[in-house]
């Protein structure tokens, strides 16, 4: 068998001309093909399309630099140009490719990378990238609510083509929020996966709820609730942690079908609950710091995590304490007495006055019944007033024991507030807190002195104070007022018609017998008819008197003396 001849150079340039024009046959201008990069200078970069010349391309056609040796996408442009060279565009082939890789993502619901242009009616205008640009709609921004969209103007993301041609026009939707609930949920999975109760997680705190924070752990949220904050009492989430700060926790239950995270602050340290019996006992002075003042009382630290309450009951034996700042600042170190507590409750209830000495165990000694006071009116009420004893201790003066005499329908008719009055214990009851003053018991009770010096049958001089339809009133010793019924006020015959009250005015003296006196139920009845029959009869036996002396007058020139006496003749 012959050897083959050696091909000569003009064989040789003949066949890698058919070739070339061969492989120029197999492309088509416009077509997406590749090249590898052969040479860089200042201005073009020149690749290897595997043509008999080589492509130049402008440097500024680059956006990355770009090093030899590297495959580069270029659109054939032109088979052959003026000089015969090929002519190819990479900025061509990048538009094709971005489109190309466009509807990719689209159909096959993979992310595109994007920047928030700028806020415009109902969401964001997003560049994409080659001045393509998309609509973000604002509820598709994020997961959480947007509250201020300028924050987001300028923001590099991740987006979810949701829309890429509307009626056969370009039109673009973009959702960021589907790509970060998507991310979000393989996170999660991956969490639920590969975590287990007790592990220790780092998260970000990312809002917060009356009940408590949401932390974010990559995308998701687990939930750190007020009662894992502390093992002490805790009131406001933001007293502990603060928005945006990234926190180390406990994860202390997991619920893969509920989707459910709960995490812990206070699980890094021991419950001091358990241990509280062996600390502390009721009925221990203890001192501690006053954390907190509501209405009803005051919280006081004892120690991390033991946390009691004063209640506002507890703080003054005698105060009357509206709200606990009366008498407690924040901050304040304190001593106070344990009263009791329940250690699966996570309570303590504490005391403060307890440690004080109660006033009122020898309230007694300082004040006996029968002690005299000077002292000032407080307050008044529809019932009495309220006196000042001592620094927060009250004695009650009922409107009864202002007076013997008077009867009053409010206590302001003799007594003011602010006015320093003289009165004396009545009353004390140290087991209720009360003590009974009076002003009355400074004096005898006329009424008492009344029945023992003039008894029912005595006469009585007094002063009218009024008139009334059914009789008169006479003021008589001591103050007392006594009614002389209508029936009683005269009994001679002519006096007994309609006018008889018309005789009487107030200022007016006169006098009557007593009646009916009764001290305990302050009544006195008089009788003006009763004293002048007295009256008559003590001139009838002076009259027969006078006739078994004389014999020379009769009983009825006696009565029609009388008459004419009567008649001023």
């Amino acid at each position: 068998m012959s050897e083959p001849k050696p091909m000569t150079d003009e064989m040789n340039q003949s066949t890698l001309q058919e070739e070339y024009l061969k492989s120029l046959q197999d492309l088509e201008e416009g077509q997406l093909i590749e090249g590898t990069i052969i040479e860089i200078n200042s201005e073009f970069v020149f690749v290897d399309v595997g043509y008999k010349s080589e492509g130049k391309i402008p440097l500024d056609e680059f956006t990355t630099k770009q090093e030899i040796g590297e495959t580069v996408h270029v659109i054939l442009v032109k088979k052959e140009g003026k000089s015969g060279e090929v002519i190819v565009s990479k900025k061509k082939a990048d538009i094709k490719l971005f489109w190309k890789e466009l509807r990719h993502a689209h159909s096959h619901d993979e992310p595109v990378p994007g920047t928030f242009e700028k806020a415009i009616k109902g969401g964001f205008e997003v560049n994409i990238g080659f001045n393509v640009r998309g609509f973000c709609p604002l509820s598709k921004t994020d997961i959480q609510r947007v509250e201020k969209p300028e924050e987001y103007v300028g923001m590099e993301a991740q987006f979810l083509i949701e829309r890429l041609y509307s009626e056969n026009k370009i039109k673009i939707v973009l959702s960021r929020r589907n790509y970060l609930e998507k991310i979000s949920e393989k996170n999660r999975d991956a969490f639920f996966k590969n975590t287990k109760v007790d592990d220790e997680v780092e998260g970000t705190v990312k809002s917060f709820t009356s009940f408590g924070a949401f932390v974010d752990l990559d995308g998701f949220d687990g939930l750190l609730h007020i009662n894992d904050m502390s093992w002490g009492h805790v009131t406001r989430p933001k007293d502990f942690v603060k928005k945006g700060q990234k926190i180390k926790l406990k994860v202390i239950k997991l619920d893969p079908k509920e989707k459910k995270i709960n995490l812990s602050l206070k699980h890094f340290s021991p419950d001091p609950w358990t241990v509280f019996e062996e600390n502390y006992n009721v009925g221990d002075v203890v001192k501690g710091k006053v954390t907190k003042l509501t209405d009803f009382g005051a919280f006081i630290q004892l120690e991390d995590g033991i946390e009691g309450l004063a209640h506002i009951s507890e703080l003054s034996w005698t105060k009357r304490i509206k709200h606990p700042k009366e008498v407690l600042s924040i901050g304040d170190n304190i001593e106070t007495k344990i009263l009791a507590y329940d250690i699966e409750q996570g309570r303590v209830s504490l005391g403060i006055k307890q440690v004080l000495a109660n006033p009122w165990d020898d309230i007694d000694q300082r004040y006996p019944v029968g002690t005299q006071i000077s002292r000032e009116v407080k307050k008044i009420t529809n019932t009495g007033a309220f006196i000042e004893v001592e620094e927060g201790i009250d004695g009650f003066l009922h409107i009864d024991d202002l007076s013997w005499t008077r009867r009053l329908k409010h206590p302001s008719a003799m007594i003011k507030v602010a006015e320093t009055i003289s009165c004396v214990v009545i009353g004390l009851d140290k087991e209720t807190h009360r003590i009974r003053l009076g002003i009355k018991q400074l004096c005898d009770d006329p009424w008492e002195t009344l029945n023992a010096t003039c008894p029912k049958g005595s006469i009585i001089d007094g002063e009218i104070t009024s008139i009334t339809d059914f009789g008169i009133f006479v003021k008589v010793q001591g103050g007392i007022e006594g009614l002389v019924n209508k029936h009683h006020l005269s009994f001679q015959k002519q006096d007994q018609d309609e006018n008889l009250l018309e005789k009487f005015k107030a200022g007016d003296r006169v006098k009557a017998v007593i009646v009916e006196i009764n001290p305990k139920s302050q009544k006195l009845s008089l009788s003006i008819k009763e004293y002048q029959k007295n009256i008559q009869k003590e001139e009838l036996s002076k009259y027969i008197h006078n006739d078994k002396d004389e014999g020379t007058s009769t009983l009825a020139d006696f009565l029609k003396d009388k008459e004419k006496d009567s008649a001023g003749e």
